[in-house]
């Protein structure tokens, strides 16, 4: 492969150098300045063999998987506060042809790849500095590109373990609740909180086996016409709430911990702090109209926030802090023009102080501090200060709940992965409500419904589903997860921890069952799965809600068994 540089500031100069160690090639950049200069936009540009490539995978995808076409490259955006600098090509089989990755993960970047039509070769591209970022006269950055033809998802994992302890991005600490079933109220209450239906809530979820509470957006004021307008001050809402204490301490008498949601960037123009930090917002940070997005780049914004998170830690005993719209921080516009009195002009050098300035702050008053992030702002970076990521929002729909959920996993280290709240619709079956259940199965599972008004059927799927996640936690959280067919959103996909393994099917109704124990979900609309390396074994087929349907023996090689939708064969 040849590569070459291109852009750039006319005044600087660009050298690339490669190592190859087996089929993984190593190529470093190094750009220099006569002088300190924001870089401008520069481009490293090569082509590789198309012969064998199917697809393209990379963390936001969410649909469209197709090696597109070379005027309209298939992209990734990556930044400190969005996504990771990482796209995969995989042949059909679903081994890995090409993956490329880029050891900066802080600098907004992007990754281009697409078929050339005159030759059948990938025009693949690496774009640094996509946004304005702070002065310097150096830069260096390796670029790892794995031509190895091992399963795609070894890859993705491999990157991952490199960015870890090869390039320096420790994840933060995960504390043992953040890996336990949560009820987040925003789908369930949206901002229509009421103290006395917040405890109702909490012990009938206790009791059907979850563990926190994430109090949403609407705690913080008595407006209930959604958006952001109300956001900013921070004070707890007198007719929802009233006393934020003691309603923790009534929940934590129930057996559950809380954590309260923050929508970190914004600040509503109904609030007393509005005209406080007039001159230090983001343009198009917020919708500029009725909320703006604070600046990180004024210390006096750092300080202000840190300061709220921290008394709300310590005064109200929370356990964690659902953090928002990281990824809001942006720049465009005016926000782009010099201010001397930024102690940063950097955007991505002052989020890592924000950051790191609230981890610190909130681990001293508790170590166990839970923190979520939700995508996109999931990258190595960021793993650094939070300890839950979770997918983005998805309501009633298992499909995207799926793919984030198996996409995270990939990329997320030992960071516990978390479903977007799950949610259905009340008229809908048990074995139809179970599926949003069963797609989330190897993140943690956040809940968002009324437990206490869910149709008999549905709470007996609940708990039966919960109990089962419970049990079996250990494998679906930290076996080694497979999948197949990405191209597909994945037909299957399967977690396996010592002699345990769990199988969830999409599409693809045959399981291999070759551990001492098994479990196999039927997430797709057959009937019935197709059983293969679990002869003379034991076989229980259970319901959505539990009900024993059928037991035996599997009696040949491969056997097709009665497993219902959304139900579950267990062998052993």
């Amino acid at each position: 492969m040849k590569f070459t540089i291109s852009g750039g500031n006319k005044s600087a100069s660009f050298s690339l150098t490669e190592n190859k160690i087996g089929d993984i090639l190593y190529l470093t950049v190094d750009m220099t300045l006569p002088s300190p200069e924001i870089p401008e936009p520069f481009f490293i540009r090569w082509f590789f063999s198309a012969a064998g490539c199917y697809s393209t995978w990379n963390p936001s995808l969410l649909n469209i998987h197709t090696l597109a076409v070379d005027w309209s490259k298939l992209t990734l955006q990556s930044r400190l506060a969005s996504w990771m600098p990482v796209q995969s090509i995989i042949s059909n089989e679903g081994s890995n042809k090409l993956c490329i990755a880029v050891s900066d993960v802080d600098t907004p970047i992007s990754i281009r790849t697409g078929i050339c039509e005159e030759n059948a070769l990938l025009d693949c591209e690496i774009e640094f500095f996509t946004k304005p970022t702070a002065q310097t006269d150096r830069y260096t950055a390796t670029v790892r590109l794995d031509m190895r033809e091992i399963p795609f998802y070894d890859s993705i994992y491999d990157t991952a373990d490199w960015w870890e302890n090869e390039c320096g991005y420790k994840p933060a600490r995960v504390p043992e609740s953040a890996k336990m079933p949560m009820d987040s109220l925003w789908y369930s209450f949206h901002q229509m909180l009421d103290k006395d239906e917040i405890i109702k809530e909490c012990k009938a979820s206790k009791e059907i086996g979850l563990e926190t509470v994430i109090i949403d957006d609407g705690w913080q004021t008595d407006n209930n016409s959604r958006g952001y307008a109300y956001c900013g001050d921070w004070q707890v809402a007198p007719q929802k709430i009233g006393d934020m204490a003691e309603l923790v301490e009534k929940i934590h008498d129930i057996g559950m911990k809380v954590i309260l949601w923050y929508s970190v960037p914004f600040m509503g123009k109904y609030t007393e702090k509005f005209k406080e930090f007039e001159g230090m917002f983001l343009e198009g940070s917020g919708d500029d109209k009725t909320f703006f997005g604070l600046d990180p780049r004024y210390k006096k914004v750092r300080k202000y926030l840190v300061s709220i998170y921290k008394k709300a830690v310590e005064e109200w005993n929370l356990d964690g802090l659902k953090l928002d719209f990281i990824d809001s921080f942006i720049l465009k516009g005016k926000s782009l023009e010099h201010d001397e009195k930024r102690d940063y002009q950097s955007l991505e050098d002052a989020i890592h102080a924000l950051m790191s300035e609230i981890k610190a702050s909130l681990i001293a008053i508790n170590p166990d501090i839970m923190i979520e992030f939700r995508q996109s702002y999931v990258g190595p970076s960021i793993r650094k200060y939070g300890n839950m990521l979770r997918v983005g929002d998805c309501p009633c729909d298992a499909l995207r709940n799926r793919i984030g959920i198996i996409n995270l996993r990939l990329t997320s280290g030992k960071t516990a992965v978390h479903s977007d709240m799950i949610m259905w619709n009340p008229d809908d079956t048990p074995e139809n409500a179970a599926l949003q259940f069963a797609s989330i199965i190897f993140g943690v599972p956040q809940v968002s419904m009324r437990i206490d008004k869910l149709p008999k059927e549905h709470y007996e799927m609940l708990k039966f589903y919960i109990s089962f996640w419970k049990e079996w936690r250990d494998v679906l959280l930290d076996g080694r997860l497979t999948a197949k067919n990405p191209e597909s959103n994945y037909s299957t996909a399967c977690s396996t921890l010592g002699n345990k393994s769990v199988t969830l099917s999409f599409t693809n109704p045959v399981v291999a069952a070759a551990t001492e124990k098994a479990a196999a979900i039927n997430a797709s609309m057959h009937s019935s799965l197709i059983i293969k390396d679990a002869c003379g074994k034991n076989y229980k087929v259970v319901s959505c809600t539990g009900k024993v349907i059928s037991e035996g023996k599997i009696g040949t090689p491969i056997e097709e068994i009665n497993v219902p939708t959304s139900g579950i064969i267990f062998i052993d």
